[in-house]
């Protein structure tokens, strides 16, 4: 089977790990990664405070992984890619974002301790009996809710899992358009059905971020934030990878109150839609995936 290498494009925001979810079964879709096939049980750290310990991302381990059409193929992360990422979720301040089985979000779970595994006997693991290749991210996390932290601890919960996006190495690598398309189509053989019934308004909000960005020359926000203003302002059919990473933007909601002018984060609001341009995303993710059951 073909094996992919995913990584972080360092241009998109919504690249990287955004939650730590507690699973027992894989859960697994799109480019939207949802990991946790770990045969690693948790381990208890410290009973009084609730805190386990467990791997959150293997590297060179490969992922099966199954597309909507039924094509088989397999994905992993480099050691490079496993840092960047434990790195970002907590520049990004991710470390209280907490799921349970992929699906609910979970409050009272922090993660309090990270590391990546430098020397295997030298390591914290080996005194717990865990057996984890040099380059794993690991981490501790503590878990305020009894119930919660009495089914990880008896076996119920069997690890940690990461959600969040990457990108493929080979998209990374091309800058055409058609030829990432046809790739997507031949090799993963997956049809790329298009949307472009958002908001007149969010295509409005996209016009304006542009234009402030013309007319006042700020210098903030990445090229694929820019290049999402650009389809929304012209109208264009976007992906359902791109109304997740719009769906997904619902979290920068904080900062858009600010004067666009002169606040980064209220002009890629803009960028993105804008709260119209977000809210119908979440909307339509929810409508694409219902169908596509």
């Amino acid at each position: 089977m073909r094996i992919i290498e995913l990584i972080i494009d360092e241009n998109d925001e919504s690249s990287g790990i955004e939650a730590i979810s507690l699973v027992e079964q894989p859960a697994i879709e799109s480019n939207f990664v949802a990991l946790n096939k770990h045969e690693l049980q948790l381990k208890e750290i410290d009973a009084k405070k609730q805190i386990l310990m467990g791997p959150a991302l293997i590297p060179d381990k490969s992922i099966y992984r199954r597309s909507e059409s039924g094509d088989e193929y397999y994905i992993y992360f480099s050691k490079k890619t496993v840092r960047k990422a434990s790195e970002l979720f907590f520049k990004k301040s991710n470390h209280k974002n907490a799921t349970f089985e992929h699906k609910d979000k979970i409050n009272g779970v922090t993660i309090v301790e990270s590391w990546i595994v430098e020397n295997k006997d030298k390591d914290k693991t080996a005194l717990y009996g865990l057996d984890v290749p040099v380059g794993t991210w690991m981490v501790s996390a503590k878990i305020d809710d009894k119930e919660l932290y009495e089914k990880a601890r008896s076996g119920d919960v069997k690890g940690f899992s990461i959600e969040g996006y990457f990108a493929d190495k080979y998209n990374m690598s091309s800058d055409d358009k058609e030829d990432k398309i046809a790739y997507l189509k031949e090799i993963l053989n997956v049809e790329l059905e298009t949307y472009n019934d958002y908001p007149k308004k969010a295509s409005e909000n996209a016009k304006r971020a542009i234009r402030i960005k013309d007319e006042t020359g700020i210098k903030c926000g990445t090229l694929v934030g820019w290049q999402r203003a650009s389809s929304l302002a012209k109208g264009e059919n976007i992906s359902r990878e791109t109304i997740a990473r719009m769906s997904a933007f619902a979290r920068h909601k904080k900062n858009s109150d600010g004067n666009p002018k002169e606040d980064c984060g209220a002009l890629m609001w803009l960028a993105w839609g804008g709260t119209e341009g977000v809210e119908w995303a979440q909307r339509k993710l929810k409508q694409i995936d219902s169908e596509g059951k």
